[in-house]
């Protein structure tokens, strides 16, 4: 991300070195958790096996049910985190086994949808009464949804210990859009105080869910500008190397569609993978200059490295490296364009099954390991997705 001369200027007056702006010595590891509603569960499995392997993330970052897992991380002890998760997604996934009975009649998932679309989900969300008004009529701010989404507040409440994420250690950042200025806004514990309403700020997804008033601003889900919050992490400064695991719940990539019903799914896939590759090979590009720019301030003499002048334009070199393990969940046998309100049970089991599987696969594997050209700042490790399992 650039930065004003101003800041630039005022960071190489205090430095000794070209890339002393690079944050302290050390990796971190960070978890980047996209947003996607029911899809999510993927991302319980994913955690499942980092806190099996002993690994629990320094930073952890997410946008709409990202967030909400972020929190439910962060805003607990250790041995508590996916204890927290399950229960929150158990509470979720509603639809029980007589509805997934059906399945395989084609029935399975048109039921399901249909009971979370009138009756809203558990812990969650629940039907706007006032919606009934029609689309036209001026009901407020807060209340220009077709839901509310006041059960989720009392399930952070009680799932969620925002004291402890206000004391750390665990890094938490949310990003949420501000509804007058459409500009994304990533609420960070490390410069702020987090509570519920930022979490549920990122997750409320129009017109289904009213924005959330944030001091006196009022934000929508984060998705709706950029779904998947690497930057956050790529922007951030001071820069600090780091293993970042980023976890996406939308297939940028597929197949073309042969009738209405998979343009729909389709459309759904590209639109939320919010241009994800893009943003990586901008990142990708940004970070090799700051490489070039930091060896080839070094090549100079003395002399000339103690000018002010150089000095300053030394300031934007840098030496951290990213390594960027990037997880994309699988299609499930069967899913559709609503998948991201598929609470049912067997769809979220299915879901945390290929997260464990592929998180169990990338720490195998440990590709970030081993030797890579000293220019590249941003290191990415695309991993293939596990079999795709039939939903149950």
């Amino acid at each position: 991300m650039s930065r004003g001369r101003r800041g630039a200027a005022s960071r190489a007056a205090d430095s000794q070195s070209p890339d002393a702006f690079c944050g302290p010595p050390g990796n971190q590891t960070v978890l980047v958790l996209q947003g996607g509603g029911a899809l999510g569960a993927y991302q319980v499995g994913v955690y499942q096996a980092l806190h099996e392997a002993g690994i629990e993330p320094d930073w952890v970052i997410g946008t709409s049910i990202g967030a909400v897992n972020a929190a439910l991380i962060a805003g607990n002890a250790p041995a508590q985190r996916l204890a927290k998760m399950e229960e929150f997604w158990q509470g979720a996934a509603r639809i029980g086994p007589r509805l997934d009975l059906l399945q395989g009649y084609g029935l399975g998932n048109a039921l399901a949808n249909l009971t979370a679309i009138t009756q809203g989900i558990p812990g969650f969300f629940a039907p706007n009464p006032i919606a009934w008004y029609g689309p036209q009529a001026r009901v407020g701010v807060a209340d220009a949804a077709y839901y509310r989404t006041g059960p989720l507040r009392q399930t952070l409440d009680d799932l969620v210990d925002f004291e402890r994420i206000a004391a750390g250690p665990m890094r938490v950042t949310v990003g949420a859009v501000n509804v007058e200025s459409g500009r994304m806004r990533y609420f960070d514990s490390r410069r702020e105080t987090l509570g519920p309403e930022h979490v549920m700020a990122s997750g409320a997804l129009p017109p289904a869910f009213p924005p959330v008033q944030v001091g006196d601003q009022w934000f929508w889900d984060g998705g709706i500008y950029s779904n998947t919050p690497i930057e956050a992490v790529l922007e951030d400064e001071p820069r600090r190397s780091s293993l970042v695991f980023a976890v996406q719940l939308w297939n940028a990539a597929g197949p073309l569609p042969q009738s209405i019903a998979e343009a729909a799914h389709r459309q759904k896939d590209i639109q939320y993978a919010s241009r994800a590759d893009a943003h990586f090979q901008r990142q990708r590009e940004l970070h090799r200059l700051r490489h070039v720019v930091q060896q080839l301030a070094q090549r100079l003499p003395p002399g000339q490295r103690a000018d002010p002048a150089v000095r300053e334009l030394a300031a934007w070199g840098c030496s951290t490296t990213m390594h960027v393990v990037r997880l994309v969940a699988p299609r499930l046998a069967g899913e559709d364009q609503f998948k991201d309100i598929d609470f049912t049970a067997a769809g979220a089991a299915d879901r945390r099954q290929a997260g464990y599987a592929d998180m169990r696969n990338v720490l195998a594997r440990a590709p970030w390991r081993g030797s890579f050209d000293p220019l590249e700042g941003v290191i990415e490790h695309r991993v293939a997705a596990s079999a795709v399992p039939a939903m149950t």
